[in-house]
């Protein structure tokens, strides 16, 4: 069974930093490209991350740039996502995915001081 799991959400005041953690499991993670993405409460689900199978070539949404680092270990399957510098306006439930609409249940981050 194709499985993703997100850990490491919580609140967090303005300014402050969370790590989000994915456990991937049920197919070879190395082979694919794996994104995080986020969903505002009334908004649309919204691309935040990108990275390629092997991790050298991340991408950013331009609102996360500079603040927002994605990595990957593909020797523990996991795909992480360190959020630093962080603002009310990241308040999100945060989802890694996968090709072929994969996705997790998500974690909630709460940005609120």
């Amino acid at each position: 069974e194709v499985q993703l799991v997100e850990s490491g959400g919580g609140l967090v005041q303005p300014g402050g930093s969370l790590r989000l953690s994915c456990a991937a499991s049920g197919f070879t993670f190395s082979k694919y490209d794996m994104r995080w993405l986020r969903q505002a409460p009334g908004k649309a689900l919204d691309w935040v991350a990108r990275i390629d199978k092997l991790g050298y070539w991340p991408s950013y949404q331009d609102s996360v740039k500079g603040r927002f680092t994605i990595s990957r270990d593909n020797a523990r399957n996991t795909l992480d996502l360190q959020m630093n510098s962080l603002k009310t306006e990241d308040t999100s439930v945060y989802l890694c995915a996968a090709p072929g609409d994969i996705r997790g249940q998500g974690t909630q981050v709460t940005v609120s001081s």
